[in-house]
């Protein structure tokens, strides 16, 4: 997995312009690669959270801040920080309730263990340094709060990961032509997905970030995997 990683890699700047180029049609484009189950998967971060209304959330790479609603429909008063301008834009039009603060993932501009809890959704294995982000949202996390990390992981059932995979490669390109205002930026993220570790390898990356009690649960097979963990 490392030396796959190794060949995305892109700067932070390479990567905010390529979410900038998609932010105009990114929420449909993603209900319509998931199928719609993104919803479910934004619902199942928010419950397994399980903020309490008046919580400080930080939603980290919250882009249109889509995630970011969610949480707050669950009572929590949750921020949107995100680096990519484009994306934040799209979303105080979308959003004009959602508190949004521009933010890189590797020096967040929160002050130490100012918020209550913090979850990020579909963007840790887009960070540059995903080991510094873990390690600044443990920073920025009071002692005893939780971080919920909701991320494109390995499907357990080898025929079904298989078609998955290939599906990724093949088929979500080619959607999303149809649909999105970049394309060509799904390849790359189908690229990313096929190469992030699998569930177990990213228990030990949120733990050796400072992070205890890291677990995971499976979505939609393996799909997606949220890994929680307290501060």
């Amino acid at each position: 997995m490392t030396s796959t990683r190794a060949s995305l890699t892109k700067q932070p700047g390479e990567v905010a312009r390529m979410f900038d180029g998609v932010a105009r049609r990114y929420d449909l484009t993603n209900t319509v690669l998931s199928f719609g189950l993104d919803r479910y998967w934004r619902r199942a971060t928010r419950d397994l959270l399980g903020a309490e209304p008046g919580c400080v959330v930080l939603d980290l790479a919250a882009g249109t801040g889509v995630s970011t609603a969610e949480l707050r429909r669950g009572g929590a008063d949750a921020v949107a920080c995100d680096f990519s301008l484009g994306m934040l834009r799209a979303g105080r039009r979308a959003r004009p309730d959602v508190t949004f603060v521009a933010g890189d993932a590797t020096h967040l501009p929160f002050a130490d263990a100012s918020v209550d809890a913090a979850t990020i959704s579909f963007g840790l294995r887009n960070v540059v340094d995903v080991p510094a982000a873990l390690r600044e949202l443990a920073r920025v996390v009071r002692p005893g709060g939780r971080l919920v990390i909701c991320e494109f992981s390995r499907p357990t059932f080898a025929p079904f990961r298989f078609v998955y995979l290939n599906y990724l490669m093949r088929a979500l390109p080619w959607i999303a032509r149809r649909v999105s205002s970049n394309a060509d930026a799904y390849v790359y993220l189908a690229e990313s997905i096929r190469a992030w570790p699998a569930q177990r390898e990213l228990v030990t990356m949120v733990a050796d970030a400072g992070w205890t009690s890291v677990a995971y649960r499976n979505l939609t097979g393996g799909i997606v995997a949220l890994h929680t963990a307290v501060r």
